[in-house]
């Protein structure tokens, strides 16, 4: 019976494998696969105890491990006593040297690696929906909001282009990372190394090359948790990214704006009462789900902070960390990427808000032409604001107000004023910005 929602509801089902207890398991047996081989390329063990230990470590079972860590209580030696009971005479030499954070750490590092390949392939696939779109939508016109208010008009396709940007930045945060937080490490029982003699430190890097990732240069008997500090803040980074994205797109879709909505299926149900929703649930599930991620980094600081060599208040807050922030975030960015792919754009409605204010909201492009032609520019500020109140307050035109104010027209004509006030005139260098977008980013995208 699942208890948590990512067990059910939340999540891909390869992201749930990574973090699964059975991966974790073979993540701890391939850390002590690599420890026997390492071990032994520097004559610590026999050869031939490490081939055997590789041959046979796999037909340990984690079914078996739980049996004794029930008895002993100790979950890393329990793994160390049922990978010893399938590898004969070597099984002597299982762990040898080693402290359970030098075999627990690694496998996370493993884990880690395999976390980030999934966000960096989802990041991209995002990116490549963003890119398209932006492409699509390029001179789109619409009104932009500033505090929620009508602002002078932008593009659809430089609002896809902004968060492709972002998106576009956290690939280069997650490679940027990567080194730091996909490492093992082999130091002993309080970080000396001292049980594993005088090779101790280039068993070390033959361990950690045998499994392809990096290594620490120094640690107590734990890895040092700012790295993984780091992984959490990224996710709730990413994360936060997602819950912009999704804020847009419900506020544009609420019925007054309606310029987006979320794709709506042919039997799909809005309301258990109201038959007529066609709710952003989607959205919503992205922005409450990103609270949830972003809680993480809290926990994960603390982790960091452990008593002299180290002490035992991190092991049982990651074991719900690494799992959760990292299923919600995969599952999050493989469902906005989604909605994007599926989002309806309603022209109608964007052109009416465009509109909707009859040329007020382009105040700025007639006060900028009034300072070109020779105004003082807070001369030209103030004529251009007090006619903007009065229109606003007697719901007037602008065109009409400036049209009858003498030293206005006195630089700017009547047909002046209304190009000047006509938005789709005014959108600078949108389209050029995206199209740098797309040039810039188009590589990275799948």
């Amino acid at each position: 019976m699942a208890v948590h929602p990512i067990e059910e509801r939340y999540g891909t089902a390869e992201m749930r494998a990574v973090w699964s207890e059975k991966n974790r398991f073979s993540c701890i047996v391939a850390a002590e696969v690599a420890l026997a081989h390492a071990e032994a390329s520097q004559g610590m063990i026999p050869a031939e105890a490490a081939l055997e230990i590789d041959r046979c470590a796999q037909e340990a079972s984690l079914e078996r491990a739980k049996v004794i860590e029930g008895e002993i209580s100790h979950d890393m030696m329990a793994i160390v006593k049922a990978i010893s009971e399938v590898c004969g005479d070597s099984g002597r030499w299982i762990h040898y040297g080693a402290t359970s954070n030098d075999i627990l750490d690694t496998a996370t590092g493993l884990q880690l690696r395999h976390s980030l390949d999934l966000i960096d392939e989802k990041l991209r696939r995002l990116l490549g929906v963003l890119l398209k779109r932006s492409e699509e939508t390029k001179s789109l016109v619409c009104i932009a909001r500033t505090h929620g208010q009508h602002g002078v008009p932008t593009t659809y396709g430089l609002r896809f282009a902004i968060w492709a940007s972002e998106i576009g930045r956290h690939i280069e945060r997650l490679e940027q990372l990567r080194p730091r937080v996909v490492v093992g490490h082999l130091t002993g029982a309080v970080g000396t190394q001292a049980a594993l003699g005088p090779k101790a430190m280039e068993v070390q890097e033959a361990m950690m090359r045998n499994l392809g990732m990096g290594s620490v240069d120094v640690s107590n008997q734990v890895i040092a948790r700012d790295r993984y500090a780091e992984y959490f803040m990224f996710l709730a980074n990413v994360a936060t990214t997602l819950d912009k994205i999704g804020i847009e797109i419900r506020t544009l879709q609420r019925t007054e704006i309606g310029e987006v909505e979320e794709a709506f299926g042919k039997d799909q149900v809005g309301s258990s009462t109201m038959p007529h929703k066609r709710n952003p649930i989607k959205s919503e599930q992205i922005c409450g789900l990103a609270r949830i991620i972003r809680s993480a980094v809290e926990p994960a600081l603390g982790n960091n902070t452990l008593w002299d060599e180290r002490d035992l208040t991190n092991s049982s807050c990651e074991r719900i960390l690494f799992p959760e922030a990292s299923i919600l975030t995969d599952h999050c960015l493989r469902l906005v990427a989604n909605v994007l792919e599926g989002l309806v754009i309603n022209k109608a409605a964007i052109r009416r808000n465009l509109l909707f204010l009859h040329g007020i909201n382009m105040a700025e492009s007639v006060m900028i032409e009034l300072t070109r032609r020779g105004m003082n520019r807070q001369e030209a500020h103030e004529r251009i604001r007090m006619a903007s109140m009065q229109a606003l307050a007697e719901d007037r035109s602008l065109a009409d107000l400036l049209s009858g104010d003498r030293e206005v027209v006195r630089y700017c004509s009547k047909t002046d004023i209304l190009e000047l006030l006509w938005p789709d005139a005014y959108i600078g260098t949108s389209v050029e910005q995206v199209d740098r977008v797309n040039r810039k980013l188009s590589g990275c995208s799948l």
